[in-house]
């Protein structure tokens, strides 16, 4: 298991919006317990818009053993998340965690 999957740094960060397409409720994989309405086209990970920001499928301590509940159904701009990123390296400075080591 990568850095990645189990570092969570992102998840308690950012805010995350995605198209209501990708919620269940319109076919896709996004459960609806998980994600509110912010308009008619966009949806939000519930708990990413608290300050501090934690994403309501993130279970564990970040930067210890930290896991996404809905990995599998995440939407895309988890999806699109680059471990080792600039938004990665922010991420992980806000919690205090080291840079992850170059490949």
């Amino acid at each position: 298991m990568s850095a990645c999957t189990t570092c969570g740094a992102c998840c308690a960060c950012f805010r995350v919006d995605f198209s209501v397409h990708e919620g269940e409720e319109l076919g896709g994989t996004v459960p609806a317990g998980l994600s509110a309405e912010v308009n008619h086209s966009l949806l939000r990970m519930r708990g990413t818009d608290h300050s501090p920001p934690r994403c309501a499928a993130l279970s564990g301590k970040v930067g210890v053993k930290a896991l996404c509940g809905i990995y599998e159904w995440r939407p895309s701009p988890c999806r699109e998340f680059e471990e080792g990123s600039d938004a990665c390296l922010r991420a992980r400075q806000r919690h205090g965690l080291p840079a992850l080591p170059l490949h």
